[in-house]
């Protein structure tokens, strides 16, 4: 009777472990099955990636009390700030701005080392998105003529194409060129930029597509570039412009004609002058049509529809040539980013509507910052000045003569870069190393270099931080020079009116950068961050592989 009891007992507790275990398999498996259900939903239905063109962080803290609650404002409120991000890498441009932040990496590994720059092997100059093999769309001219092939790795926004078998959509927008084509990647369904001149349209490259699909020709001639030329007076009155310098200095350029860089600027008076739709470009007009045509994208091209992400990718670049005309202390550049955070919140508005609230996730960045205009500062007391071209030429030209017998050794002078002539250094039975190191010493002998670095130190050595660092991730063992130069701190190359960039310092590198929307947390940091760490960061919101030259990290306190 005991034994059977315990048998009893026995079995009893067998299937009750089995059953309990079977239950446990299955909520195990249900578990899976809903986390996996979860990730999917995270997943936005559309990125909106925006690059301004020259923006200093301090641009969001200067003009804060002038936002609205939509534009930048709610960025930095519902979304992730991040305080403390840098490019690290030099030069800080345009081009290998725009590449860096999709393709995870810097101009050593992507190849973009310029806006133009020396082609070692063919003997001259090269843009960095022209491409003669292709011909324009929507213009007669060789505006057109442009494509990625001289990026070398991929951008975050072909990896998500790749991950969905082409069925994303990438659509890339810009006024400039370079950036849409960069941001673009290899495989986007189309890029557009702004052909001024005569013509106003929106245009593109045989690259993409054969010819303008019916939305761009409905936008093209909807005269909404001609409404545009109207004066340039302050979206609000100037008197509260407080954060900026007075309106009529000596600091600021001039568009032809006008005899004062003051407010109101007459863009109808101006007009024939100055390039016609051209003008549109150095005015924060140029920021408002690339909203207007952005916004249509939305519809002409059906982004964020269905399920599968697609990617927006905009460059807001009237910034750039508002600051390169006014400088980062203008009442135009205020103006330019009080009415840019006007755009953005149509924009956003826009993205509710037709997408959805919560269902696209959006980045904002910069492709590099920018210097107080020099002048300025020196009435300021403050140490800075401009490069004395000719007097180093000169003297430089001197020492070659001297020291070698000759000026041929050197072919190119770019970017802040030497680029030698080896076959000459070779003839003279001299080391390269050793022509290298004593043109070096040489040029950190002259008032406005304050360091000086050699391609051989690029090769030998590892640096992990300061200006060595920085310029290191921007080398680029095919397509850099022998020399790279470093002119002293609030020191540029530029006209005595208007702000430039380009160097390694911090007011070049310190940019923002902003996460909001789907899979976005709420919060900030101050850990520095950096620019290549952005594709990586979407790639793995999207649950992607990064891009294949990224040397980036994502940054895991932005994602939920």
């Amino acid at each position: 009777m005991h034994k059977n009891s315990l048998s009893l007992l026995l079995l009893a507790l067998l299937l009750t472990y089995n059953t309990n275990n079977a239950v446990a398999q299955k909520k195990s498996k249900n578990r899976i099955k809903v986390e996996n259900l979860d990730h999917f939903r995270v997943s936005p239905k559309l990125v909106v990636g925006i690059v301004v063109d020259q923006m200093r962080y301090d641009y969001l803290t200067r003009f804060w009390n002038h936002y609205g609650d939509d534009g930048f404002k709610r960025l930095v409120n519902e979304g992730f700030n991040c305080k403390n991000n840098h490019f690290n890498y030099a030069p800080t441009s345009t081009g290998p701005g725009h590449t860096s932040v999709y393709t995870g990496t810097t101009p050593s590994i992507h190849g973009i080392i310029g806006n133009n720059w020396y082609d070692k092997k063919t003997d001259q100059e090269v843009y960095c998105a022209s491409d003669d093999t292709f011909a324009s769309v929507g213009t007669t001219s060789d505006a057109g003529k442009m494509s990625p092939h001289r990026m070398t790795v991929t951008t975050v926004t072909d990896q998500l194409r790749l991950h969905n078998q082409m069925r994303s959509k990438t659509i890339a927008i810009a006024l400039k060129d370079r950036g849409a084509v960069l941001p673009g990647g290899h495989t986007a369904n189309a890029a557009y930029w702004y052909h001024g001149m005569d013509e106003g349209n929106w245009i593109s490259s045989t690259f993409y597509m054969n010819e303008l699909p019916k939305w761009v020709i409905d936008f093209n001639t909807s005269n909404t570039a001609e409404s545009y030329n109207k004066p340039w007076t302050t979206l609000k009155d100037i008197n509260t412009y407080l954060e900026s310098g007075l309106d009529n200095n000596n600091y600021e350029g001039l568009f032809t004609g006008q005899t004062t860089p003051t407010f109101p600027h007459d863009l109808p008076g101006l007009w024939s002058s100055n390039g016609k739709y051209d003008i549109i470009k150095a005015t924060p007009y140029g920021n408002s049509i690339t909203a207007d045509f952005a916004i249509a994208a939305l519809d002409g091209e059906d982004l964020g529809a269905d399920t599968i992400t697609d990617f927006l990718a905009i460059s807001f670049s009237s910034t750039d040539y508002v600051g390169h005309k006014y400088g980062v202390n203008s009442k135009e550049i205020q103006d330019t980013y009080v009415r840019l955070d006007v755009d953005l919140a149509r924009l956003f508005k826009a993205l509710d509507k037709k997408v959805g609230e919560n269902e696209y996730t959006v980045f904002l960045t910069a492709d590099h910052g920018a210097v107080h205009v020099p002048a300025y500062l020196k009435d300021q007391k403050i140490p800075a000045g401009y490069m004395d071209g000719e007097e180093l030429v000169t003297k430089f030209q001197e020492f070659l003569k001297y020291k070698y017998g000759t000026t041929d050794l050197v072919k190119n002078t770019s970017n802040y870069q030497m680029f030698l002539d080896h076959d000459v250094i070779k003839n003279l039975d001299l080391q390269i190393g050793e022509v290298q190191s004593d043109i070096a010493q040489e040029l950190l002998n002259y008032k406005d270099i304050d360091k000086v670095y050699t391609a051989q130190q690029m090769w030998q050595n590892e640096y992990t931080r300061g200006i060595p660092y920085i310029l290191q991730k921007g080398y680029n063992q095919k397509r850099s020079g022998d020399i790279l130069m470093v002119l002293k701190p609030g020191t540029i190359s530029y006209s005595p009116t208007g702000s430039s960039h380009g160097s390694p310092q911090i007011y070049d590198t310190h940019v923002p950068l902003l996460f909001y929307g789907k899979g976005i947390r709420k919060g900030s940091t101050t850990m520095r961050t950096e620019i290549p760490d952005i594709a990586p960061t979407i790639s793995t919101l999207l649950g992607i592989a990064f891009p294949n030259g990224s040397t980036g990290t994502p940054i895991t306190k932005v994602l939920k």
